[in-house]
């Protein structure tokens, strides 16, 4: 498939993190325009790969606020002159289990995982449709097909991000969009690494290989993929 992105503008959200850093990196050496969405400090300049040497930034977006996703796609769109593209990375983990936990995790996780991705994407929407032919790809969990001890609310959020994604696939792919999840398992993190020191890291995905499947999402030979949940899982 071809997955050169030469010129085309893609914005990821939780661009500050492990995996949205890879993502944008991958992306940028591929060819494309790319913006960094975060909710927190921006990254400072010299420490960034030279591929990502002219990305915009965008700190301080909360994306849990649908007026925030707005602004900053607007943003976007004045900065890079349109949007191709919208890679929802934003998110967070939580391990409770039920008996001992609280009710406000499942909010949290429902907050920081499915409404960021739903905000980010109803905002992006009336730019994505002006291109013609946009991507959205969310970034999903094998959790949210099946959970285990303590993920309780990880997976319902997760599971949350899946049927956004087959609903918004159904409703936008007459417009030239398509919209698809990843499904990764245990990311390749050092947080990963200090919370599992036992495991066997070899086996686990690289954020570096979650980044080339959507950059293979991205690319025109793509487009008749809709509705995916992709399963990224390495070795597990």
């Amino acid at each position: 498939m071809e997955t050169g992105l030469n010129g085309r503008m893609v914005a990821v959200t939780g661009g500050f993190g492990i995996l949205g850093m890879a993502t944008a990196q991958l992306l940028a050496e591929r060819g494309a325009r790319v913006a960094l969405i975060g909710r927190g400090a921006a990254p400072d300049a010299a420490s960034l790969p030279a591929s990502l040497a002219g990305a915009l930034c965008l700190a301080g977006v909360d994306l849990v606020d649908a007026q925030a996703a707005q602004a900053a796609c607007a943003t976007l769109d004045e900065r890079l002159g349109g949007l191709d593209a919208l890679v929802n990375v934003a998110g967070a983990f939580r391990w409770e289990t039920i008996g001992e936990g609280d009710a406000r995790t499942w909010d949290l996780m429902f907050d920081l995982n499915v409404k960021t991705a739903l905000n980010a994407s109803k905002a992006a929407l009336p730019y994505l449709v002006k291109r013609g032919a946009g991507r959205i790809v969310n970034i999903g969990a094998g959790a949210g097909l099946k959970a285990t001890l303590g993920t309780g609310a990880y997976s319902a959020s997760k599971a949350g991000v899946a049927r956004l994604t087959e609903a918004l696939a159904e409703e936008v792919k007459d417009k030239g969009i398509t919209v698809n999840a990843i499904l990764p398992g245990i990311i390749d993190t050092p947080q990963n690494r200090a919370d599992m020191p036992d495991a066997d890291f070899t086996r686990w995905v690289q954020p570096r290989e979650i980044a080339a499947v959507i950059a293979l999402l991205l690319g025109a030979d793509a487009q008749a993929i809709t509705g995916a949940l992709i399963p990224v899982n390495g070795r597990l």
